[in-house]
């Protein structure tokens, strides 16, 4: 697991951790972000992309492959916390267009098979790289 704990003082002067996730088995952020940020017990995984760790490319221009490639680089952002699909309690998902709902909830569903999290699900004017997906979570930790 690549992580970095940082100690910060909180508002009210107790001190507080923080734990910064970097899965080597996700893509690189396209920007400076962390894969995921631990903090308390919660999880903030940041938005996944639908770019093949392997070669660092987009997999191809349809709904269903991008979806299953952003949620196999959630996998291995909550893998590399010691964490499942299990643990997620909440998803945003973000869509180039809501013509793609039905087909993305097609391959959701395959990951989150028993006690879905809960999810809002957007439509946005563009994502990073041009995406037709991306989708965010946070997930409770063990």
């Amino acid at each position: 697991m690549s992580a970095t704990i940082y100690t910060t003082r909180s508002i009210h002067g107790h001190m507080s951790r923080k734990k910064v996730i970097n899965s080597p088995e996700a893509p690189a952020a396209v920007g400076p972000y962390s894969h995921a940020v631990l903090a308390g017990n919660l999880l903030y995984v940041s938005g996944q992309l639908p770019i093949d760790p392997s070669t660092g490319e987009f997999v191809h221009d349809c709904i269903k492959a991008q979806t299953e490639m952003v949620l196999n680089n959630l996998g291995a952002v909550l893998a590399t916390a010691g964490l499942g699909m299990e643990d997620v309690v909440k998803t945003t998902v973000y869509l180039k267009d809501m013509f793609h709902f039905d087909d993305m909830n097609e391959v959701y569903a395959k990951f989150f098979t028993q006690d879905p999290p809960a999810r809002a699900a957007f439509q946005v004017a563009r994502l990073p790289k041009d995406a037709l997906v991306e989708i965010e979570a946070v997930a409770l930790a063990k």
